[in-house]
């Protein structure tokens, strides 16, 4: 018997319809609300296109080599320094408490211009009797006008008539100045104190006078290696330091008014004696009485003081190869014995042409130079200064 399947439940076959939404009145409005706030708004950053990491990706980028240029001849090679050229750029040292001093050279000058100085104050007493009460005032006038010698007007005046200088020129002064301020560092020396003057002259030469005065010749300045230069302004200083430049000016200004008295009085007695000649023996015999009288007279009054007058020309000539002696001294102190060792080689070959070229003036026959020419020699010779050098050449460096 066959067995029925089991009936299952019917399910509808369509959804129920959905329930109809409310209805609200059309009168009502949806609540408003209040807008919110407005913000500026800000661009986004820029950043870079590209960052370093691709830059380091990309291949690096060489320059391109130019073609070679043609080659230029090699420049010839620097002309080497002189050996005696110095560096002027040193800082300034010590300055010496003791500026100048009066050594024995410059003392023994003014003990030797002493009866030159004697003679003229003499002199002066005669001339100021002419000035009745007031000879006393230029007896004093005269004595107190040695003080002139450090003024610098009166100096400026002696440089330029006596001495024949002049100022240098700005583009001199450039060369002299840093020169100048190596040898007064060197020396502890205030260098503004004395002043650069320059002579026009084609010799080598310099020349220290008066309180401030430091002249240089135009050859000196252009020709010499400022190492030379130094030495020869280093000497110049040594006369400064020394007392020697005013003490020479000093007694020669003491010395002025019996120069000139010497003079008149030798004028004087030149004229007399061509006069008495047209008198005969009689009349020449009368003026050397006559003059001989007052000589003697003169002589024993002033205790024998004149003779020594006769004899002040050979040491003040002593004295004066001796002050050179120092200031070469001085200059080899500061370090400058080789230049000027050169400078004085220098000197004795100018001497040396000057005495070929008299030689050959006087048809071949050498002039001798006397004695007493010898001794009146403000310098020593070249032998004698090289000699005093020696021991600041053989120094090592």
């Amino acid at each position: 018997m066959t067995q029925q399947p089991p009936e299952y439940p019917q399910y509808p076959t369509q959804s129920p319809q959905p329930s109809v939404p409310p209805q609200y009145p059309q009168s009502q409005q949806p609540p408003q609300y209040p807008q919110a706030p407005q913000y500026p708004t800000q661009a986004p950053p820029q950043y870079p296109q590209s960052s370093p990491f691709q830059q380091a990706a990309q291949p690096p980028q060489y320059p391109q080599t130019p073609p070679p240029a043609p080659t230029a001849p090699p420049a010839p090679p620097a002309p080497a320094a002189h050996p005696h050229h110095i560096s002027t750029d040193h800082g300034r040292v010590h300055i010496r408490s003791d500026q100048r001093r009066t050594d024995v050279t410059a003392v023994g000058s003014l003990l030797l211009h002493l009866p030159n100085f004697l003679c003229s104050l003499f002199v002066v007493g005669l001339v100021s009797l002419f000035f009745g009460g007031f000879g006393i005032v230029v007896i004093l006038a005269w004595l107190a006008s040695g003080a002139l010698v450090f003024h610098r007007p009166t100096e400026s005046a002696v440089a330029r008539r006596l001495l024949r200088l002049r100022y240098p020129t700005p583009q001199e002064r450039a060369k002299l100045e840093p020169v100048w301020r190596e040898v007064t560092a060197r020396a502890g020396i205030e260098g503004r104190t004395y002043e650069l003057w320059v002579e026009d002259s084609d010799g080598l030469n310099a020349v220290a006078a008066a309180g401030h005065i430091v002249g240089v010749t135009r050859f000196a300045m252009n020709e010499l290696p400022n190492g030379e230069l130094a030495a020869v302004m280093a000497h110049e200083l040594g006369h400064h330091v020394g007392g020697h430049a005013w003490a020479g000016l000093l007694g020669y200004w003491y010395a002025l008014p019996g120069r000139i008295a010497w003079r008149v009085l030798k004028a004087f007695s030149s004229v007399v004696f061509h006069v008495s000649k047209a008198f005969g023996c009689i009349g020449v015999g009368v003026v050397v009485v006559v003059i001989g009288s007052i000589t003697l007279a003169t002589i024993s009054s002033l205790y024998g003081l004149p003779l020594l007058v006769l004899a002040v020309p050979y040491a003040l000539a002593a004295v004066g190869r001796r002050s050179e002696l120092r200031a070469d001294e001085h200059a080899a102190a500061l370090g400058f014995a080789p230049m000027l060792a050169a400078v004085l080689g220098k000197l004795h070959q100018q001497e040396q042409q000057t005495e070929a070229a008299l030689t050959a003036a006087n048809g071949g026959v050498k002039p001798e130079e006397s004695a007493l020419s010898k001794l009146l020699s403000s310098h020593p010779d070249y032998y004698t200064r090289l000699h005093h050098l020696q021991p600041y050449l053989q120094q090592p460096h």
